[in-house]
């Protein structure tokens, strides 16, 4: 049961995703099949809510590994900062990842299907030991499909993005979502590449980087992957 004010902010985040012309298909499917699960929080750079945030994606990733169906999404909504620029978000997004990782990492180990070190192009964010996409949306965002009114971190479990391309669709729906972000936005968001092509943390904030940046992610599970034949 939510309160009406989560309600409102949750209603408005449905509506933003139900935008005839926002790009992410992905992300409408999971909203239709009522998939796209949400938690309303304070302030991003609060760590008040972590321990809460991080039982609401625990929750999340129990009833993912139990569905019969894809297309799963979890949004942290946050009430603040309300005027987010690239640079603040950028910050108060890894304060949030880092926290939530060292919390993580007292239970649980890192995703073995994926590598810890964010320089990698095979990284993806780890919770319960489920690897997870991270997608940020903030009203000063440049890019339009990541315009939001609040402050909101998306995470998208990796492994769903493994079924789609072991069954012969991911293709379809990667060039589908980037011919409607070009139409949405005006440009495909030029930080996009495939799996296993770069890291996957140049994604994550929607912010605009040259090679001479660092993630600033420093991931505190002791057990990285396996990588032995």
């Amino acid at each position: 049961m939510i309160d009406l004010k989560e309600h409102v902010e949750v209603q408005e985040y449905f509506d933003f995703i139900s935008n005839k012309d926002f790009p992410c298909v992905a992300a409408k499917t999971a909203l239709t099949w009522q998939q796209l699960d949400c938690l309303v929080v304070d302030h991003l750079a609060c760590p008040k809510d972590d321990a809460a945030i991080l039982d609401f994606i625990y929750g999340f990733v129990d009833k993912y590994r139990q569905a019969e169906k894809l297309y799963h999404s979890a949004a942290i909504i946050f009430r603040g900062p309300t005027v987010p620029n690239e640079a603040l978000f950028e910050e108060l997004f890894w304060q949030r990842m880092q926290s939530l990782a060292n919390l993580d990492a007292r239970k649980f180990g890192y995703d073995p299907r994926v590598v810890a070190d964010p320089s990698s192009p095979e990284f993806s964010f780890s919770l319960k030991e489920e690897a997870f996409f991270v997608v940020g949306l903030h009203p000063g965002s440049g890019r339009a499909a990541r315009q939001f009114k609040y402050p909101t971190l998306v995470f998208n479990p990796h492994d769903q993005f493994e079924k789609i391309r072991n069954n012969g669709r991911y293709n379809n729906l990667r060039d589908t979502i980037r011919t409607r972000d070009m139409a949405y936005s005006g440009s495909v968001n030029p930080m996009l590449q495939n799996f296993g092509e770069s890291s996957e943390v140049y994604q994550y904030t929607g912010k605009a980087y040259d090679n001479a940046w660092q993630c600033p992610f420093l991931s505190p599970h002791a057990q990285p992957r396996n990588t032995a034949a």
